[in-house]
């Protein structure tokens, strides 16, 4: 990341874990890029779900 990029959240949704998840980020990543989008994945704090998180990047 350039020293010069700053990112705001735009959302978060907590959803259910899913072994494909992380094809799906991966997949929105790879196509919005151009779109100063980034999308995140992280582990929420309740059992067996995931947080998604949407960026802008600056």
């Amino acid at each position: 990341m350039d020293a010069k990029e700053a990112h705001m959240i735009i959302a978060t949704k907590d959803v259910d874990a899913s072994a494909d998840l992380y094809l799906l980020i991966d997949f929105l990543n790879r196509n919005l890029k151009d779109k100063d989008v980034i999308f995140g994945l992280s582990k929420s704090q309740e059992v067996g779900k995931f947080t998604v998180t949407i960026y802008r990047t600056f």
